[in-house]
C-alpha cells in the first residue's frame, strides 16, 4: 500500500477524520443531565451575564482555540479551497492536543476577501480562548492578522509567519554559538520574500540580528532599494530592500554568514556554499526538497556547515510544533490578550537553551537511538521531547505576565507542576516525592556507576538538587564518560581499586562470615560487584540510600543488599511494589517482585508496608487483600491467607488506615460494587492499595493494568528493607533512575 492510499485508509476508517468531542463531566444520570444542560445551565449562565469573565470558569473558553483557514494556502498544495483544506485544520488540532492538551474547532471559512474573513473570526471571539491562523496566502494574511490582533481581545496568531521564525530563530541563536559568531555581526541571506520569510526577517532582528545585514531575494532576484523605489515589490518587502547592486541569489550568498531558504527546492548549489563565509549555517527549510540537499551541503564544506532543513530524516528539523503548541499553552494561562514580540523571543529562547541539556532516553530512541547532544547536528529539541511544555509554556506566560498581556497572576513554580500533571498523573505524583527529595536531599549511591544512564541520572540528580549521587566505578572512566556526553559536571566517585575500602571488605566478612564468606572472598566482592560495595557503604552510613539492577536480574541485584543491609526491625519481609498511575486514579501494587507464596502474615506486613509508601506520596492508602473470592464465598486455604491477613491489620493497633479482603478485584475497586452488595466492608471509598495473593498474580496482574489499562507504572519500589535500596529493572531509563532516586531519598528522610 502506498503512503497515498494508506493515509486514505488512515483518515477514512470509521469514524472518519481524526477528532472528536468528549464530555468532560459525568452524563449518566438524569442528576447529571440536568446539571449539564436545562435547567442547570442558567446559573452558569446568568453568572456570565454578570461577568464575562465568568466564562473562563464555567466554560471551555479557557482551554479552546479556533484553527481558522480559508484553504488558500495550504502546505505544499496551495490554494485547495476551505473544504479540502479541513484534513489540514483537523490535524492542527490533534497537535494541540497532543502535545498541550489544548481543545481545538477547526474552522474553515469559504471566504477570500481578507475584510469578510477578518469580521468572521471576529465575530467568534466569545467562543474562543485564542485563534490560530492557518493555510491563509499572502499577502492577505498580514492584513487579517494585523486587523484581528488590534480588534480582539484574545490572541491570535499566524502560525504560517512566525512559526518558522521562532522555531529556526532558536536554532539560529545555538548555531551561531557554535560557530563562534555574534547575531549582530550576521550576514543573513533569505531566499523567498513571502509571509513565512517576511516574519523569519523580522524575528531574527527581535533576536539580535541587524536589518541592515539582512538580505532578502525573491524570484527576480535581490530585494535592493532601486526595485522598491520602482515599484518592483509590494509594500511588505520593500521593509527589507537594501541599498546594494542589483544580483540574483548566487551574487547575495557570496561571504555571508547564514543562508535560510524558504522558497523552492534545488535552487542552491555547493558551489553556492563554497562561496559562503566561514563556519556557514544553511537554514533549507523549502518542503518537501530543501533548496540544497542536507547531505550535498555538508559535503559542499568539508562538514563544517551547520545545517538545518524542514524534514524529519535530517537532523534539525525545524518544526512549527515545537512552537504553536506551548505558546498558546502559556498564553491561554494567564488569560492573554495577545501573542506578543516578548513572548514569542521567550519561546525561541526557552527551545536554544533545552536543545544543551541532556536529552531523555525515550526521544533518542523516538530517532532510532542515534546519539542527540548538542552540537552542530543537534541544535534544536525534538518534537516528542516532553520538556518542551515544562520550558516554553512557563517562559511564556513569564513573558505575558512582564510585558502586560497577561490578564491574571500565576506562580510559575506552581505553574510547571500543573502542566506536568497534564502529561499524565504519574508525573503529578512524582513531583509530590522530588519536592519533597529536593527540601533535604541526601547522599544516594549509585551502582554500576559506568554506565552512561546511571552518569546522566547522576547529573540530573545533581542539578535538580534531587540528591547528591555518588557513582560507584573506576573514577577515570567515569569522568572522561561524563565529558564525551557533554555533561558539565564534576561527579563524585567511589572507586573500589583507587581508595581505602578495606574496612569495607572487613564489614562485609564481620557480616558474611557465618555463611560462608572468607575475608578474602570479601575482599574480592567488595571491588569487583558494586552491588555488595554500595550496599556495604549504605550500612556503614557512607551513603544514606542506594539503587542498583540496571543490567542484572533483578534477584541476584536485590541477594547483597537483602544480605549486608537486611530488613527493618518492625519487618521480616520486603517487598516490590508498583505504583500504576491512570487519568484520574492512583493504585499501588504489591508484591510484584519478591515474595513468591506468602502467608498471612506476610501478607500483612506487605500491606503495612505499602500503605506506609502511599503516604510518602501524599496519599491515604485503603488496602484490599485480593483473591478469587468475595468475604469467604470460597473457603479453602488460598482463600484463607487474605482473609486471615485482613483480620490481622485490623486488628494491629498501629494501622491506622482502612483495609479488607479477601475480595474480588472488581469489588475492591468498583464503588458501585464495593457500596451497592457489600456495605458492611471496611472500605468505604475504592482501594488504592491492592495486595496480590502470590508473586505470580501480582507480577500479572500490574502487567496487565499497564499494558491494557493504559497505565503508567512507576517501580518496583523496594520496601520493608533496613535502609532505603531500590532495585531498577534492566533496561530502565534515566527518568526512571532519577525517580526512584526521589524515592529513595524520601525513604532516607524518616529515617
Amino acid at each position: 500500500m502506498g503512503l497515498d492510499e494508506e493515509a486514505l485508509d488512515y483518515h477514512r476508517t470509521d469514524p472518519p477524520g481524526k477528532i472528536e468531542i468528549s464530555t468532560t463531566k459525568p452524563t449518566n444520570t438524569q442528576r447529571d443531565l440536568s446539571l449539564a444542560y436545562s435547567p442547570g445551565v442558567a446559573a452558569p449562565c446568568m453568572a456570565i451575564h454578570e461577568d464575562e469573565t465568568d466564562a473562563y470558569t464555567y466554560t471551555a473558553k479557557g482551554n479552546l482555540v479556533g484553527v481558522v483557514s480559508n484553504g488558500s494556502a495550504v502546505l505544499g498544495l496551495g490554494d485547495i479551497g476551505a473544504q479540502a483544506s479541513k484534513p489540514v485544520m483537523e490535524g492542527k488540532g490533534v497537535l494541540f492536543k497532543r502535545f498541550a492538551d489544548i481543545d481545538v474547532f477547526d474552522i474553515e471559512l469559504d471566504e477570500a476577501d481578507p475584510d469578510r474573513f477578518a469580521d468572521a473570526v471576529k465575530m467568534m471571539e466569545p467562543t474562543f480562548g485564542g485563534v490560530n491562523l492557518e493555510d491563509i496566502k499572502a499577502p492577505e494574511c498580514f492584513t487579517i492578522e494585523e486587523r484581528l490582533r488590534e480588534e480582539m481581545d484574545i490572541p491570535v496568531f499566524h502560525d504560517d509567519q512566525h512559526g518558522t521564525a521562532i522555531i529556526s530563530g532558536a536554532a539560529l541563536v545555538n548555531a551561531a554559538d557554535i560557530a563562534g559568531k555574534e547575531l549582530a555581526d550576521l550576514e543573513i541571506v533569505f531566499s523567498g520574500a513571502g509571509a513565512s520569510a517576511l516574519a523569519t526577517a523580522r524575528f531574527y532582528v527581535s533576536l539580535g540580528a541587524k536589518k541592515e545585514n539582512i538580505t532578502m531575494c525573491d524570484s527576480s532576484g535581490i530585494i535592493t532599494r532601486a526595485r522598491a523605489e520602482a515599484g518592483d515589490v509590494n509594500e511588505y518587502k520593500r521593509e527589507f530592500a537594501r541599498d546594494v547592486p542589483p544580483g540574483d541569489l548566487a551574487d547575495a550568498m557570496a561571504g555571508a554568514d547564514v543562508f535560510v531558504g524558504l522558497s523552492i527546492g534545488g535552487i542552491v548549489s555547493q558551489e553556492m556554499v563554497r562561496s559562503m563565509g566561514d563556519n556557514p549555517i544553511i537554514f533549507a527549510m523549502a518542503n518537501p526538497d530543501p533548496e540544497i540537499g542536507y547531505h550535498e551541503a555538508k559535503e559542499a564544506r568539508e562538514d563544517d556547515v551547520i545545517m538545518a532543513t524542514g524534514r524529519s530524516d535530517y537532523p534539525n528539523q525545524v518544526n512549527n510544533v515545537l512552537g504553536f503548541p506551548f505558546i498558546f499553552r502559556g498564553a491561554l494561562d494567564v488569560r492573554a490578550t495577545e501573542i506578543n514580540e516578548e513572548m514569542k523571543v521567550a519561546c525561541a529562547r526557552a527551545l536554544a537553551d533545552l536543545a544543551r541539556e541532556d536529552v531523555p532516553d525515550a526521544v533518542v530512541k523516538a530517532y532510532g537511538d542515534d546519539p542527540l547532544q548538542f552540537g552542530p547536528d543537534y541544535i534544536i529539541p525534538k518534537p516528542v521531547d516532553p520538556r518542551v511544555l515544562f520550558r516554553v509554556a512557563p517562559a511564556v506566560a513569564a513573558a505575558a505576565a512582564d510585558s502586560g498581556a497577561a490578564r491574571i497572576d500565576v506562580d510559575i513554580d506552581a505553574y510547571e507542576e500543573e502542566l506536568e500533571a497534564r502529561l499524565g498523573k504519574s508525573r503529578e505524583m512524582m513531583r509530590v516525592v522530588l519536592n519533597k527529595a529536593k527540601s533535604d536531599p541526601k547522599r544516594v549511591a549509585l551502582a554500576e556507576g559506568e554506565n552512561e544512564k546511571m552518569i546522566r541520572a547522576a547529573y540530573q540528580l545533581r542539578e535538580q538538587g534531587i540528591a547528591d549521587p555518588v557513582l560507584i566505578g573506576e573514577e577515570d572512566r567515569i569522568k572522561r564518560t561524563a565529558a564525551n556526553l557533554g555533561l558539565d559536571f564534576e561527579p563524585e566517585v567511589a572507586d573500589p581499586d583507587d581508595g581505602d575500602y578495606e574496612g569495607y571488605a572487613d564489614h562485609l566478612h564481620e557480616l558474611r562470615k557465618r555463611k560462608g564468606i572468607t575475608r578474602t572472598e570479601a575482599g574480592e566482592l567488595v571491588r569487583r560487584d558494586t552491588n555488595y560495595f554500595g550496599s556495604v557503604m549504605v550500612e556503614r552510613g557512607d551513603a544514606d540510600a542506594f539503587l542498583t539492577g540496571l543490567s542484572h536480574h533483578y534477584p541476584s541485584a536485590l541477594r547483597p543488599p537483602l544480605q549486608v543491609i537486611g530488613t527493618a526491625p518492625d519487618a521480616d519481609y520486603a517487598a516490590g511494589v508498583y505504583m500504576l498511575t491512570f487519568k484520574n486514579r492512583v493504585i499501588f501494587v504489591a508484591d510484584a517482585t519478591v515474595n513468591q507464596a506468602p502467608d498471612a502474615d506476610v501478607l500483612a506486613e506487605v500491606t503495612k508496608q505499602t500503605g506506609k509508601l502511599a503516604r510518602r506520596f501524599n496519599v491515604e492508602p485503603r488496602a484490599a487483600l485480593l483473591s478469587y473470592s468475595n468475604f469467604g464465598s470460597v473457603d479453602n486455604e488460598g482463600t484463607r491467607k487474605p482473609r486471615d491477613a485482613a483480620r490481622l491489620l485490623q486488628e494491629d493497633p498501629e494501622v491506622d488506615f482502612p483495609v479488607d479482603g479477601e475480595m474480588q478485584a472488581d469489588t475492591a475497586v468498583v464503588e458501585e460494587i464495593l457500596e451497592g452488595t457489600y456495605g458492611f466492608s471496611e472500605l468505604d471509598q475504592p482501594a488504592n492499595v491492592l495486595v496480590f495473593p502470590n508473586l505470580e498474580s501480582g507480577n500479572i496482574g500490574y502487567k496487565l493494568l499497564q499494558r491494557l489499562g493504559g497505565a503508567e507504572a512507576i517501580g518496583p519500589m523496594l520496601v520493608g528493607m533496613d535502609k532505603p535500596v531500590h532495585v531498577l529493572q534492566r533496561g530502565d531509563e534515566v527518568k526512571d533512575i532519577v525517580n526512584l532516586a526521589g524515592v529513595a531519598v524520601v525513604d532516607a528522610q524518616k529515617d
